[in-house]
């Protein structure tokens, strides 16, 4: 295959995406498992891998979805069971926001457990009580990037696995 073959260059743009969507997970700004899905997109539009090309695209829009949901499902309940209100959350991003924009990418972590605790430590009145809560949103983070990171990692699979296969 040549540089100039059209569908070399298209499976480049699609791996491009791809990669670019995982590391959207732990960049801010960058939309993770769009990206990801938009590369299998352009590759089963333009790749010519007929119809092989559009069940992979199927697969990975399911998996796609099923990630965006449970990404926000799982750690949502898990909060809840714990009792850290939406409220400290929104302060948490809120923060964070600010953070990205004072100390570029390192702020935006810090911003948000600082906004995190703050919120707790205004709702329950004591450091000792709001530690905890803002580890279980920081555990709570942690779970929905996992389950975005595995999701976009299936959808890449899923797409090499089309690629050796069409």
């Amino acid at each position: 295959m040549s540089v100039n073959d059209s569908q070399t260059v298209v499976t480049v743009v699609a791996a491009l995406a791809i990669l670019a969507g995982l590391a959207g997970v732990v960049v801010p700004g960058l939309p993770a498992l769009p990206l990801c899905w938009g590369g299998v997109l352009v590759w089963a539009i333009f790749g010519g891998a007929g119809p092989g090309g559009w069940a992979v695209f199927a697969a990975a829009t399911l998996v796609a979805v099923g990630g965006m949901i449970v990404k926000y499902l799982w750690p949502g309940r898990n909060l809840k069971r714990t009792g850290v209100p939406t409220s400290s959350l929104l302060a948490g991003g809120a923060l964070g926001l600010v953070g990205f924009f004072v100390i570029p990418v390192v702020g935006l972590l810090l911003g948000f457990v600082v906004g995190i605790w703050a919120a707790e430590r205004l709702r329950l009145g004591s450091n000792r009580l709001a530690w905890p809560s803002t580890v279980q949103a920081l555990k709570a983070v942690g779970l929905s990037m996992l389950v975005e990171f595995l999701a976009g990692l299936t959808i890449g699979a899923l797409w090499v696995g089309g690629l050796l296969l069409t």
